[in-house]
């Protein structure tokens, strides 16, 4: 048997996010979310689902977070509904919104249970949209106060803070693609977009640290992927470093080096309008930070595409490949080469990896039992080459699985399965799935055990 064991202290954890959990979405005054608004209008999600029910946590959190608690976790990650404080996004606070989220971090520390709070995972106040959403500079100046509210309200340890996660994905997907909320298309939005939305993340750091909360670290959470090109011809080559400077270096470089890559820039400018920004925003978005979230899921192989402006190129997808039911290729070794080129270009810092998992088609059998054998073998390979990153001084100090139950997976509805606990949606009645067995023996050893391999 090789052993992967892990660090004294290291956060085992699992991740979820309000929307996609919650349900409850008018409760006790919660305002309307981009998200509400975007899954009820017909089309958008898949058989025209929404999160009004979804796994009904905002009812049954104690139930949740007995199953945490059985699980073995030592950390989860959630995220607070924006529009539950600020029904308007700004204003006046909801009290009953506050109070919830004190009370499942009073229901976390009863298990021992380290809160880790994301304060941004995507369901804006659908007021706030209706006066441009991120594409409207006052939006961040919003967000900086309403992560202030939340850091001043909230009195009680938090484990970690993050600030925002993937807004990659808020701006691109949600303002350029249109696939998620708000559904708009328009890429020069979208790159106004992702610079408010940094520069929100600097705001709410500021807001941090005047308020000056002890030893509770924040960093922020990036969907980063490892770009490879599918040959070493020259094309496929530059191509991936445009990729690269897309979909990671966009959101890197900013943060960590007080600009925007310089090539990315000059490749925007030539097709769109880039984002406007005033003298003091770069130091903003540059405020330090205590550490890196990472989710990983996959790579991106790309071919060239058709000029040299090109950002995206023609992703392909190896035939010989094993595929999750989001189709995207499983590659362990991925996650590997993130850790340490993070490390190596823009560390060293402490990294968590925020989000990792895979959704697989689970179904009971006749007996109840819920065997995913491929989500075990994904996550235990996906950590070993973790653990092989930290062997060459890669600050890894936590893990968290995306995601803890089955819910609602935003464009996809309730068709795609990622969690440990599967949930069965018309009764809400919640079974561990064959991984979570797994994953209670990991954290319990602190590590893996694995037939064969090096140790």
């Amino acid at each position: 048997m090789a052993k992967y064991l892990f660090p004294e202290g290291f956060l085992w954890g699992a991740a979820t996010a309000s929307y996609q959990i919650e349900g409850s979405p008018s409760s006790d005054g919660k305002g309307e979310s981009i998200w509400d608004r975007f899954s009820h209008t017909p089309g958008n999600i898949f058989d025209d689902d929404s999160g009004d029910t979804a796994c009904e946590h905002y009812r049954i959190y104690r139930e949740d977070v007995r199953r945490m608690a059985d699980l073995g976790l030592n950390a989860y990650r959630f995220s607070i509904s924006w529009p539950r404080i600020f029904p308007e996004g700004s204003g006046k606070p909801n009290q009953k919104g506050l109070d919830f989220y004190r009370r499942l971090i009073e229901e976390l520390h009863n298990y021992k249970i380290k809160p880790v709070v994301t304060l941004y995972h995507w369901d804006m106040p659908q007021a706030l949209q209706d006066q441009g959403g991120w594409g409207n500079r006052d939006t961040a100046k919003y967000f900086g106060q309403y992560a202030a509210c939340v850091f001043e309200s909230i009195d009680l340890p938090v484990d970690r803070w993050i600030t925002l996660n993937e807004p990659w994905v808020s701006a691109f997907l949600g303002y350029a693609l249109g696939v998620h909320a708000p559904g708009l298309n328009d890429f020069n939005i979208a790159l106004q977009a992702a610079h408010n939305l940094l520069l929100g993340h600097g705001l709410a750091i500021r807001s941090f640290r005047d308020i000056k909360r002890k030893d509770e670290p924040i960093g922020i959470t990036l969907n980063l992927n490892p770009i490879e090109p599918a040959s070493d011809s020259k094309p496929d080559l530059a191509q991936a470093v445009r990729t690269d400077g897309f979909m990671n270096r966009w959101f890197l470089d900013p943060i960590f080096r007080g600009s925007y890559p310089q090539d990315m820039v000059e490749v925007f400018s030539r097709s769109f309008d880039l984002p406007d920004i005033e003298e003091e925003d770069t130091a903003v978005i540059a405020e330090p930070i205590d550490y890196l979230g990472i989710n990983n899921y996959t790579r991106i192989l790309v071919r060239a595409g058709s000029s040299e402006d090109d950002f995206m190129g023609n992703p392909l997808n190896p035939p010989e490949a094993e595929y999750t039911e989001m189709g995207w290729e499983v590659y362990p070794r991925g996650i590997y080469e993130l850790l340490t080129r993070v490390h190596r270009d823009y560390g060293p810092l402490p990294l968590y990896i925020t989000e990792n998992g895979a959704a697989f088609d689970d179904k009971p059998d006749k007996d109840g039992r819920i065997d995913d054998s491929s989500r075990i073998n994904y996550l235990q390979d996906y950590l070993i080459e973790a653990w092989k990153a930290m062997q060459e001084g890669v600050l890894l100090e936590g893990y968290f699985v995306w995601t803890l139950m089955d819910n609602f997976e935003w464009s996809f509805g309730y068709s795609k399965r990622f969690g440990l606990i599967y949930v069965d949606y018309p009764t809400q009645k919640r079974y561990f799935k064959d991984s979570a067995y797994w994953y209670r023996d990991v954290i319990s050893r602190n590590g893996l055990e694995v037939q064969g391999g090096a140790q």
